[in-house]
């Protein structure tokens, strides 16, 4: 970040105030006015709901450019790192570390995660204080937060050491308490991890082997789930990574600060949005009814709206989408599902979004979470976990994150202010005397 030589004034009409604002340029994206120092000259706050116009950080992790449909991963393309930037842990290494690693630290980060994707023994009687039918995100929420309980080796978030501790756990055992909370949920014996696998492989293992079957591991299926996870890494200061780093700035334990942050993906409008993209398939039903489905779309006083297609940032089309689109394809030829009724609608129906000019001018592309959706569907994950899945593909882009906070002398807690429209201070009156 560095100072621009012209500066912001910010002038009242009535001359009762004049403040000189300093610009900040940042590598790339758009310049930043620092407004710090606006309340004390002046008495007064901005307003920004949705924090549409406010950077409340500096970072040097991930960076969106919406327009040009642009995701960077510390300056990589995330095209780049889908296809030729190896697996999930290698992301995984470049967002934690700044630079993506040589064979020997990759070897010896790949050896220190799977060393650590074990849980205590003790979890397994956690979950059985939640209801089988629970939803895996609560289930997610309360054991991510109880970690620590179990590793209070590495809560002192002053400490280097225990800052790379706790992101290790948390990295290597997301895998292994999101099949547990699958596994819970349908009624099977939990699966231990093996550290022969792959961190995907491992997932897939841990997900759908039983004592009485083991998974047999296909390599197709195996890259389809990395290639989820490295486009779901990281996303910028978006809602739950905001929500991260806010709980982190009180210092907050990092296991807490990760549960906050599940929490805040549980929300439809951010980590629901695949779910709720293959619920609006279902409920169209066949490739017969889109027309109409579509006249609803158009119709502004339906309701209707078409889920997993456009994107609050990317006006563009999503260059997440264009990668999950072509594992899409490639999982439904694997497991011959082309002519599943689901998935011809959903293909019937994208051709339609990308070609009708309504969409197109509105630039209603379809975006990662229409694609995903499908994907782990065909790799046979419950609608319910989907969103379970982009937490533990997320979890790395919040330590990265959550880190980089920690170690940002600028950053303080975070307090956000507010423009009060509520009644002025007043006496409370008697009882026999209120209306």
């Amino acid at each position: 970040m560095t100072n621009s030589e012209t500066k912001a004034t910010l002038s009242f009409s009535d001359g009762s105030a004049s403040l000189e604002m300093p610009i900040y340029k940042g590598s790339v994206g758009p310049d930043v006015i620092d407004i710090r120092k606006l309340y004390g000259a002046t008495g007064m706050f901005t307003y920004d709901p949705g924090f549409m116009s406010t950077a409340a950080c500096n970072s040097s992790i991930t960076y969106i450019d919406g327009d040009k449909g642009e995701l960077l991963y510390r300056g990589y393309p995330i095209e780049q790192l889908a296809v030729n930037g190896g697996d999930f842990l290698e992301t995984c290494y470049l967002l934690l570390n700044g630079e993506l690693p040589n064979a020997a630290q990759k070897t010896e980060f790949v050896d220190t995660v799977t060393k650590h994707t074990m849980v205590h023994e003790q979890m397994q009687f956690f979950f059985r204080g939640f209801r089988r039918d629970a939803h895996p995100m609560s289930v997610l929420v309360g054991t991510v937060g109880a970690l620590a309980s179990f590793y209070h080796d590495s809560l002192d978030i002053n400490d280097p050491h225990h800052r790379e501790v706790s992101a290790i756990r948390l990295i290597a055992k997301m895998p292994t308490l999101v099949a547990m909370a699958y596994k819970y949920s349908i009624g099977q014996p939990f699966v231990y991890p093996r550290n022969d696998l792959s961190y995907s492989a491992n997932f897939m293992h841990m997900m759908f082997s039983t004592p009485c079957e083991p998974y047999k591991v296909n390599e197709v299926l195996v890259r389809a789930l990395d290639r989820i996870l490295i486009l779901h890494a990281d996303h910028e200061q978006n809602a739950s990574t905001s929500t991260v780093r806010l709980a982190g700035s009180s210092g907050a334990n990092p296991f807490a600060c990760i549960a906050a942050g599940i929490a805040c993906l549980w929300g439809p409008a951010h980590g629901g949005a695949n779910e709720a993209a293959l619920s609006m398939l279902e409920e169209i039903g066949s490739v017969d009814n889109i027309p109409e489905f579509i006249a609803q779309v158009k119709d502004k006083n339906s309701g209707v709206k078409l889920m997993g297609f456009g994107h609050r940032v990317y006006k563009n089309y999503d260059p997440r989408a264009k990668l999950m689109r072509e594992t899409c394809y490639e999982v439904l030829n694997e497991l011959g599902l082309q002519d599943d009724p689901l998935f011809k609608l959903a293909m019937a129906l994208e051709k339609i979004a990308l070609e009708d000019e309504y969409f197109v001018s509105r630039k209603l592309y379809p975006n990662v979470d229409f694609y995903s959706g499908i994907v782990q569907r065909a790799l046979g994950i419950p609608t319910s976990l989907f969103t379970g899945i982009f937490a533990l593909a997320r979890t790395v882009g919040w330590i990265a994150q959550w880190k980089e906070m920690i170690s940002d002398p600028e950053q303080k807690i975070g307090r956000p202010r507010q423009l009060f429209v509520g009644s002025p201070k007043r006496d409370v009156p008697p009882i026999d005397q209120r209306g």
